[in-house]
């Protein structure tokens, strides 16, 4: 498309560009926005280096090649800050440029969004699970690479407590969490040996996983091991509403009072609401959160909108898109809880109640993200303080319509 608006003119056309969910994953009542700093940041860093243009060569004519050694995004963005909820239709990122400046970063912007916000939406639907109790992120081997450190950021956005993905506390100073595998134990010639030298390496605060053999053998070595102060033991396997229970009353009668029960094993939002009832102190997540529990993408596409100041519109009726450049608000009532999202053409603002609040914010102008982004830290923040927001039946995990309607006023 670049290579052939080069050729006819049009890729100087100045277009708006917008990133949205036609609809949310099946059963889904609410999407969170995550992505959008690693966007930014990959935005930055976005050029065609003498090995990526040397790949092109005999692929694409000299012009195009040329415009790509000297590709930089000079236009703006605007969009809903991470940790904000998002619904059908609403303008998750709204990109301003030329046509072929902006239309190179649909790849680089759904990529990054579709999979991050997925992940985020499933982990703070565990996150609503779990009520108080702390989650940690442990699912780095079930997914790519560079997909579980991406994995591990939107976890913890969602509010999940750490990750054993050292990579993503490195670079992105998410606390790091995380316990010893069964091949620990099996290195040694018997249970006792392992926890006794786990804890002589890493002190009683460790975590002792006590399920290799007999759980309840496991749980008397580990405290004969570290004595009743042990940090925590973990169960991987089994009923394990009915073992937690039996661990903790069997903790409680050797004194370990305060020894803490981690939970793991394939648990989703599901599994993990079933066993809210359970003395759990602590649920370990792997494959549901960084598949995004059944929603491995969040489904969002990257749709022209205007021209040239003039709305365009795509009108398949499978697949229709709505034409101008749009703002959103969210309409609350005085109590705060959120009654609809209202997704309007700028310049046609609706009244603004006093509980009501605009959603999208300055992201980059002139190419270069604004000052005084949103840190992670906030995107939790926000995200908190939006999911309080939902009507109660909006958090349920059972199929429904989204948790507050989509409204798209007439011009």
């Amino acid at each position: 498309m670049v290579a052939a608006s080069l050729a006819d003119g049009t890729a100087e056309r100045e277009c708006v560009f917008e990133l949205f969910a036609r609809r949310l994953p099946d059963g889904r009542r609410y999407g969170v926005v995550a992505g959008t700093g690693r966007a930014l940041d990959a935005l930055r860093d976005f050029r065609f280096g003498d090995a990526e243009l040397a790949s092109l060569q005999g692929k694409l004519d000299d012009r195009m090649i040329a415009w790509l050694a000297d590709y930089r995004f000079s236009g703006d963005i605007d969009g809903y800050p991470e940790g904000e909820l998002y619904f059908p239709g609403s303008p998750i990122l709204t990109v301003t440029g030329t046509f072929a400046d902006a239309v190179v970063l649909e790849t680089l912007f759904l990529s990054i969004l579709n999979h991050d916000s997925a992940i985020a939406s499933a982990a703070a639907r565990m996150v609503t699970a779990a009520g108080n109790r702390p989650l940690i992120e442990m699912g780095s081997r079930r997914t790519h690479e560079e997909a579980a450190v991406a994995s591990a950021r939107a976890a913890y956005l969602a509010g999940f407590a750490t990750t054993s993905n050292l990579e993503a506390g490195r670079r992105y100073g998410v606390p790091c969490a995380g316990t010893a595998a069964h091949a620990w134990i099996l290195l040694h010639d018997d249970e006792e040996s392992a926890f006794k030298a786990q804890v002589e390496a890493l002190g009683t605060d460790t975590t002792l996983l006590v399920d290799t053999y007999d759980i309840r053998q496991g749980i008397d070595r580990a405290i004969a091991a570290a004595g009743p102060g042990l940090g925590a033991i973990r169960i991987d396997s089994g009923d394990l509403g009915v073992l937690a229970h039996q661990a903790r009353e069997q903790l409680d009668s050797l004194g370990a009072t305060g020894t803490k029960i981690v939970l793991s094993g394939d648990l989703d939002e599901y599994a993990i609401a079933s066993l809210r009832a359970e003395p759990v102190d602590v649920y370990g997540v792997g494959t549901s959160v960084v598949t995004g529990s059944g929603a491995p993408t969040a489904g969002m596409v990257y749709k022209l909108v205007e021209v040239d100041g003039r709305p365009v519109a795509k009108r398949s009726s499978s697949k229709e898109s709505r034409g101008g450049r749009k703002s959103a608000l969210r309409r609350h009532k005085p109590t705060g809880t959120a009654v609809e999202e209202v997704v309007h053409l700028v310049g046609h603002t609706p009244d603004l109640g006093p509980d009501d609040r605009v959603l999208p914010v300055p992201l980059a102008r002139g190419g270069e993200p604004v000052p005084g982004l949103p840190t992670l830290a906030d995107a939790r923040d926000r995200l908190r303080a939006a999911l309080v927001s939902v009507p109660w039946e909006g958090l349920k995990l059972s199929r429904g319509e989204p948790a507050i309607p989509t409204v798209f006023p007439e011009a």
